[in-house]
């Protein structure tokens, strides 16, 4: 059993993760801002801590992770308000990064999201501007750790079921790139669990191949 926390607990993916952990024996403590949402944490199977990273410094989340294996970041602002996309998605994430390590804490699986990168390509002007700068900053810092890091980068997220079948390294094709909520909670579980996904950035999005197969033949 490992001991497992989540940023952004309440989140979707983050929901049914803990409920993935939680199932196999993991103990999975869930860090959430809004105090409303310790029922459906508690629900999930996870324990919920009340920490909101944005307004957390650092030796802050190392004390609230010590004695954790392993960190899944899965938090966002949510979008809409740039400067909040930044204090969240990127200096918050970094400063879990180095809360981590100051814990001893040395596994970080990263959700992130295919294309993200310093190539994005998304302008300006765009809405989703801030967040694709965001998450390349956070991602390239998390890569330059000495953490045991995964990047997850699925495609566009939807809410359809999950199938435990996904393509890594996806190519463009006319069926698009989506990606549900439950394959990416499953594939964050699994990377856990395999050596081989540690530094590593890993493209998936919903497909024909079995999760743990997909994972490893990459």
């Amino acid at each position: 059993m490992s001991k497992i926390a989540i940023i952004g607990g309440h989140g979707k993916v983050a929901l049914q993760l803990s409920r993935i952990l939680s199932n196999e024996g993991h103990s999975v403590t869930s860090f959430i801002r809004n105090p409303q949402h310790v029922p459906d944490v508690t629900a999930a199977g996870a324990a919920p801590v009340v920490l909101d990273v944005e307004d957390s410094t650092t030796a802050e989340i190392a004390a609230a992770l010590g004695g954790q294996d392993a960190v899944v970041w899965s938090a966002g602002a949510g979008g809409g308000n740039p400067a909040r996309t930044y204090a969240v998605d990127r200096d918050a994430a970094i400063r879990s990064m180095d809360a981590a390590g100051q814990a001893g804490v040395g596994r970080y699986v990263m959700v992130s999201y295919l294309g993200a990168g310093p190539g994005h390509g998304i302008p300006e002007g765009n809405s989703f501007f801030a967040y694709a700068e965001a998450k390349a900053a956070a991602d390239e810092y998390l890569r330059g750790t000495g953490l045991d890091w995964t990047v997850l980068c699925p495609g566009p997220l939807t809410e359809a079921q999950g199938t435990a079948l996904i393509d890594v390294d996806p190519a463009e094709t006319a069926g698009g790139t989506h990606t549900s909520r439950a394959n990416v909670a499953l594939v964050a579980a699994a990377v856990l669990e395999l050596p081989e996904a540690i530094g590593r950035t890993i493209d998936f999005r919903d497909g024909s191949v079995p999760v743990l197969e997909a994972l490893t033949e990459a």
